[in-house]
């Protein structure tokens, strides 16, 4: 993969349920990280003592955090909101050259900071709340 500008990175949210997604914010900083938790089935019958563990049992997850600028008042408003509420919502984590994720997320952070001479800026973190699917480029 070559390099790309991190500014490239955008979210989009559904705000609706109707997949219409709508580009709500670029990222300057990211991350996103996936996890699977493992069952382990390690017994004295084990082989060696090795640990075992069980295939396709545990639960994974995804989260993604990073930092940058609201696309516009409306933008910042629905993030604002679905946070206050609690609510679990589909995005579409558009990362070029590497592949698009989407599914249910709940936005966990939000944190704003500003300079009195430049921009506010946001610091945003979502968790994955549900089946997400994953289509490279």
């Amino acid at each position: 993969m070559t390099a790309q500008a991190g500014r490239d990175l955008l979210l989009k949210l559904d705000l609706n349920g109707t997949a219409s997604f709508q580009t709500v914010a670029g990222l300057r900083a990211r991350r996103i990280a996936f996890n699977a938790s493992l069952v382990d089935i390690t017994n004295a019958d084990s082989a060696g003592h090795w640990r075992e563990l069980l295939e396709n049992a545990g639960t994974r997850a995804a989260s993604l955090s990073g930092s940058g600028l609201f696309r516009d008042q409306a933008s910042d408003a629905a993030v604002r909101s679905l946070f206050f509420e609690g609510s679990v919502r589909p995005w579409r984590v558009i990362v070029p050259d590497f592949g698009t994720l989407e599914g249910p997320f709940q936005v966990t952070a939000l944190e704003y900071a500003g300079r009195h001479d430049g921009e506010v800026t946001y610091e945003l973190a979502l968790e994955s709340a549900g089946e997400l699917g994953f289509t490279a480029d």
